[in-house]
């Protein structure tokens, strides 16, 4: 299938190195702003996905992010916030890369072309008709990432993916395809800047409504954040002060003895 690849198409800016840092700084920022109302415009398709991947994860699914290169890197980033954001096993939320997490710094030369080693890398997490697989790629026509949605669909494996270009490869593999239409990049091609940014607040909005509706948020509060350095600790000191009556010398000893804000919670909600 043809289809015209807009993350490629020449940009609606010339002679960027003639232009000020002021006038630079300001076009990307104007260009940044039409962004979160690509996104808006599929809001629908992101909340059909997550009504899909929902009740597999109440059953113990897994959500599992692959791509390549930049998108590689944004789906490690969001998975690998979710255990300290909010508490879950490394496990709940998965983050693979074309090249294996050497790639996360540097690029593996050919790694985003082999169409069979994304489901290889898939088998080595024990993949099962639980989990959800969202393949992310701004141009949409990564062979890691297709091959592995091809080899998924056939396994009956739950499908989504993250691109922008409509009507890409990928995109028609999928069963939830997601696909925020950016136009062309301040930097001709650069899919960093614009999709980048869109595949992002789209990896935040999956991920943080699948884990407020998992219970991990209780009324607006990361009740079950993990304690793993002193900002976290002095956050879940005031959570406890301003969810009940107790001193920050007490909410200090509960945590210790608890070890999260849900847990001294329930202890004094028991008391």
């Amino acid at each position: 299938m043809r289809f015209t690849k807009i993350t490629e198409a020449d940009s609606n800016h010339d002679k960027l190195e003639q232009m000020s840092v002021e006038q630079l700084s300001l076009i990307i920022n104007e260009e940044d702003q039409t962004v979160a109302n690509a996104v808006k415009k599929i809001l629908p398709q992101i909340n059909s996905f997550i009504d899909a991947t929902l009740p597999k994860m109440q059953q113990g699914g897994r959500l599992i992010y692959i791509g390549a290169g930049t998108s590689g890197r944004l789906g490690i980033l969001d998975a690998s916030e979710c255990p300290p954001t909010f508490g879950v096993s490394p496990e709940r939320v998965i983050g693979l890369i074309a090249g294996g997490d050497g790639a996360i710094r540097t690029a593996v030369e050919g790694a985003e072309d082999d169409l069979n080693q994304g489901w290889k890398d898939l088998k080595k997490q024990h993949i099962s008709s639980l989990d959800t697989v969202v393949g992310i790629a701004a141009s949409g026509t990564t062979p890691y990432v297709l091959g592995t949605l091809q080899r998924c669909k056939s396994k009956g494996i739950t499908t989504a993916t993250i691109s922008c270009n409509p009507g890409s490869p990928i995109a028609e593999q999928a069963d939830y395809p997601m696909v925020p239409v950016v136009g062309p990049e301040v930097i001709t091609g650069s899919s960093r800047m614009k999709a980048g940014t869109a595949q992002k607040m789209i990896l935040n909005t999956i991920s943080s409504v699948l884990m407020i509706k998992l219970g991990h948020v209780k009324g607006n509060r990361m009740v079950d954040m993990q304690l793993s350095n002193q900002k976290l600790h002095q956050r879940a000191i005031r959570m406890v002060c301003e969810s009940s009556s107790v001193s920050e010398e007490k909410a200090i000893e509960l945590l210790r003895i608890h070890g999260s804000v849900r847990k001294v919670l329930n202890h004094l909600k028991n008391e």
